[in-house]
């Protein structure tokens, strides 16, 4: 991508997030993220100034998303891209153990997901060939309740995103779902680390594909578990 756009990155603060901000900033992009405090975000808006826009609060709660879409507007107006790191560990609740992480996981993420789509939308109507990116892991593509049950948007993360995918052509903004295989499809897991996967995911966007396969071994080295989790 030789021009420099503006790009808001969800589930930013460890992992594949914060490696897509950072190459993203190292390639000359303005970025946005959202997430919980890093140290690391921290370090790369001392480096790259202006060029990160932080997004401070919970995707999950309603007002702090809606606080972070005028946060957006304010500052850019416009967004040419959004990046929806739907695995990601950022939004779980302070209650979540190793009991009901799965179901957290992906319950964390249909709410962050639909809030930050929500929000985003008006911004990349006013975008330059605007486009938005879905990253699932093995966790947050799980169904929810009966799996025997047909997948539906509503309990099924990808199964909802696929289904905005028309509401977003036809107002100009492409749609990337990039997601593990089916279990009838074998790929064979790759040792994935963040900067690579994010290398890989950041070149991928100016080819605009509507899917893409992502199966990774070790995941918490691109979707890390807060420590109370572990």
């Amino acid at each position: 991508m030789s021009t420099r756009r503006s790009f808001w990155v969800t589930g930013a603060s460890h992992g594949l997030g914060l490696a897509m901000v950072e190459q993203l900033l190292d390639q000359g992009h303005r970025v946005a993220a959202s997430g919980r405090d890093s140290q690391q975000l921290d370090a790369l808006g001392e480096r790259h100034g202006a060029s990160l826009l932080r997004l401070p609060g919970l995707l999950t709660e309603a007002s702090q998303a809606v606080a972070m879409r005028q946060r957006l507007l304010d500052k850019w107006g416009a967004l040419d891209g959004l990046i929806i790191n739907a695995g990601a560990c950022d939004y779980l609740p302070d209650n979540t153990t190793l009991g009901n992480l799965f179901e957290m996981i992906v319950q964390s993420n249909m709410s962050a997901s639909e809030r930050a789509l929500n929000c985003a939308l008006s911004a990349l109507m006013q975008g330059e060939r605007p486009q938005v990116m879905v990253i699932f892991n093995r966790y947050s593509a799980l169904q929810l309740y009966d799996p025997s049950q047909p997948p539906s948007g509503v309990n099924s993360l990808p199964k909802g995103v696929r289904e905005q995918r028309q509401l977003l052509l036809d107002r100009g903004i492409d749609l990337t779902v990039v997601a593990p295989p089916p279990m009838s499809e074998a790929l064979m897991p790759e040792a994935w680390t963040a900067q690579s996967a994010a290398a890989v995911l950041v070149a991928e966007l100016e080819q605009r594909h509507p899917e893409l396969m992502l199966e990774a071994l070790g995941m918490n080295n691109l979707w890390p578990l807060p420590e109370h989790v572990r």
